[in-house]
């Protein structure tokens, strides 16, 4: 029997240099996205998202924390994807990894329109951390 379920991501807002810092995506669906990516099988979310920050950032993360898990099926264009998405405080030389065309690090009064729901985890944030 096949099961067709959704697939399992993180995404992270991650604090930097009193920004937070915002990936132009190189591949699609184009556009700015907060770093994340897929969970790997035997992987937890929390180290998910580590390697994430790591590989699209190269940025340390530290402090974790959940902002919540955002799961419409339609929140992705390339299929049903789930996200936990963390909040997570960045360290060391930020760099862009090889599947970001540029990475950057925006004040939150100006981070352009983000793909996916990325506005909606960014603004479950701001309520979060009272910004």
């Amino acid at each position: 029997m096949k099961y067709d379920n959704p697939i399992p991501t993180v995404d992270l807002v991650i604090e930097y240099e009193d920004g937070i810092v915002i990936i132009e995506r190189a591949g699609t669906p184009k556009g700015y996205a907060l770093p994340g990516g897929h969970v790997d099988y035997g992987e937890s979310t929390e180290t998910a998202a580590i390697r994430e920050a790591k590989e699209e950032t190269n940025l340390d993360v530290s402090n974790l924390k959940l902002i919540g898990v955002f799961s419409d099926p339609l929140r992705d264009s390339r299929g049903h994807r789930m996200s936990i998405a963390y909040s997570a405080k960045g360290m060391g030389e930020l760099k862009r990894g090889s599947d970001a065309k540029t990475v950057q690090v925006y004040s939150l009064d100006q981070i352009p329109k983000l793909a996916f729901d990325h506005d909606d985890i960014l603004m479950r944030y701001k309520q979060n951390e009272n910004h």
